[in-house]
């Protein structure tokens, strides 16, 4: 129940376009109920009315046939529209507001749960189940109300008819009760167990869409088939099992509603043979039967599909209780002007609470303007190092400052403001180019827009693209090659200007020709800023003010290239290893 309370929550605000929803359809379901009254009205007083003269009987029956075709060609029609209009309108607004929440609170997670979860189930709340809560609004805030309303009518009308009648239709009401309590009360838990089969499903095929040209470039399409099947009959499994207890349910409950017409026809048929009812009240009786009864197996398809629309909520809701790893103080405040004095003050860093230090009892002075250099082993701790200063991830101890004040008492949006990062592997949207340098400044003019390309050195191949600036570079930037990714990459942080700047292998995966170009415009970027390079090729970073050897997430070394060269310890080794290295390739 608690999630039902959470999602009147978002249904609140359309509260009056519900309730006139809910009137309008009552004015629309009424009107049929009259139907069994004009049945009646034409069997016992115009057909069986001996009173009557033939003229004066097809009078009566024409008046009346005018009256309904006024009711049912001019009236209903416009009513079904704002009906239909009216309920769609309001479902949809309601799980706009529910994405939009959403998106604001998958911005708002942390790396590290974007590590731990895939983004093919993500994808699934946002879309599959806050899509199923549909259902809620539709036919439990709505359309719940309307079968209630056309029962209770109908039941008014029959009551008014034949009271002794009315009772015996509705003698098996409590046994049509007991069975969809009994029946659907395990329908929820099938049902969310069902969708996340599905979310599974879903994150699988996203995954594999995305890694398709491992799939092909490995010939493991066999495997990989056998892989999704495992997933997709598990998926079968938890459908089958679902539809298996629904259809009992169905099975049950549509017995009880069809054995209960039966009744009254037998009743009822007996009363005009003893002469105690009218053939007419016996028909009109069981063309509202038909209406007593529709809306009962209408309230059945529906209790199928709210508890579907209530696991989905459940899952829904699981999703927006997950904790921020990453939130502002209390008393948080903007991040100002920025000088860029960073220190590291015995930081040490673990991934998972109580688990292996990733780094330890880091201390580190940085200058405004410094540029230093982050070496090392793969897997020592250097891409840890400076996740920390955007806080991508918080502190397990010690403080890292900004200008002598801690960056946790600065807003993290406006942290972020100040910091410029470029990836190893930079993500591109699948838009234009011009839009993927604007997400450094959306605001920024086209000629701001022309200058930063041409800073990064990606101007003139932009240029020569099908489209220029206009050219989609499909989805994660994939008609780009890895040299051009980073100079679009490399131009947007141009368009954002920040104080601080971080190079997280930014040149490693590269040929030597784009290396040269994009070494270029980092280090006009750098100028001026204070920046952190994490490399692996140490050529690269020969000109940084001061470098740090970092191994099992340590400091071990630090100075510049020629102290370090002249020290003769880890870093002298490896530099000496990569020369080695260089010299046996260029000579292949």
């Amino acid at each position: 129940m608690t999630s039902i309370r959470r999602y009147l929550q978002f249904v609140k605000p359309y509260r009056i376009q519900i309730i006139w929803t809910i009137i309008i359809g009552i004015i629309k379901f009424s009107i049929p109920l009259i139907i069994p009254m004009l049945i009646k009205y034409v069997v016992d007083d115009i057909i069986g009315n001996k009173g009557l003269a033939q003229d004066e009987k097809l009078h009566k029956l024409l008046l009346m046939m005018g009256v309904m075709v006024v009711v049912f060609v001019f009236l209903r029609p416009p009513i079904e529209y704002y009906r239909q209009y009216f309920a769609q309108w309001t479902s949809s607004k309601i799980l706009y507001d529910i994405r939009d929440q959403m998106y604001t609170h998958i911005q708002k997670l942390s790396f590290r749960y974007f590590s731990n979860n895939r983004a093919g189930e993500i994808i699934s709340r946002v879309i599959n189940d806050v899509e199923q809560t549909k259902t809620f609004v539709t036919s439990g805030l709505m359309n719940l109300w309307l079968d209630i309303a056309t029962i209770v009518l109908a039941l008014v009308f029959m009551f008014y008819m034949n009271v002794k009648l009315t009772v015996i239709s509705i003698l098996l009401f409590p046994l049509y009760a007991f069975s969809v309590r009994y029946f659907f009360g395990n329908l929820r838990t099938l049902t969310r167990t069902r969708s996340q089969a599905l979310a599974e499903v879903q994150s699988y095929l996203h995954e594999r869409v995305q890694g398709m040209s491992v799939i092909k470039s490995f010939a493991i399409e066999e495997f990989e088939q056998t892989q999704f099947d495992k997933q997709n009959k598990n998926f079968l499994e938890k459908a089958l099992k679902h539809t298996s207890w629904n259809a009992k349910s169905f099975a049950a409950v549509n017995t009880i509603t069809d054995i209960a017409p039966l009744i009254v026809i037998g009743y009822s048929a007996y009363l005009v043979i003893q002469h105690q009812l009218s053939l007419g009240t016996m028909v009109a009786f069981f063309a509202y039967i038909d209406r007593l009864y529709n809306p009962l197996r209408r309230l059945v398809n529906s209790s199928t599909t709210i508890t579907q629309s209530f696991a989905s909520m459940d899952r829904v809701f699981e999703f927006l209780d997950e904790k921020y790893d990453i939130v502002d103080e209390p008393n948080a405040r903007d991040l100002g002007e920025v000088k860029g004095d960073i220190s590291f003050d015995h930081v040490s860093f673990a991934y998972e609470n109580n688990g292996e230090l990733v780094l330890k009892d880091i201390h580190l002075d940085v200058k405004k303007g410094e540029t230093i250099a982050l070496v090392g082993m793969s897997g020592g701790g250097k891409s840890t190092f400076v996740s920390l200063i955007p806080r991508f991830y918080d502190v397990t101890k010690g403080r890292i400052t900004l200008d002598g004040v801690d960056i946790r008492q600065f807003k993290v949006q406006t942290l972020r403001d100040k910091i410029g990062v470029v990836f190893q592997d930079n993500i591109l949207f699948s838009e234009s180019v011009k839009n993927n340098i604007l997400l450094g400044n959306p605001n920024a003019s086209e000629e701001e827009v022309y200058q930063a390309a041409k800073a990064a050195n990606a101007h003139d191949f932009i240029l020569n693209l099908s489209d220029g600036y206009n050219t989609k570079v499909g989805e994660r930037g994939v008609k780009l090659s890895g040299g051009q990714k980073q100079r679009v990459a490399i131009a947007r942080v141009f368009l954002k200007n920040p104080p601080l700047l971080i190079l997280d292998e930014a040149t490693s995966a590269l040929d030597l020709e784009s290396e040269h170009l994009i070494q270029e415009s980092l280090e006009a970027l750098a100028k001026k800023r204070t920046t952190f390079i994490v490399a692996h090729r140490l050529s690269t970073i020969t000109h940084a003010n001061r470098i740090v050897l970092i191994e099992h997430g340590q400091i071990v070394e630090i100075g510049t290239h020629e102290e370090l060269m002249a020290k003769k310890g880890n870093y002298y080794k490896l530099f000496q290893v990569q020369q080695l290295e260089n010299k046996e390739q260029a000579s292949v």
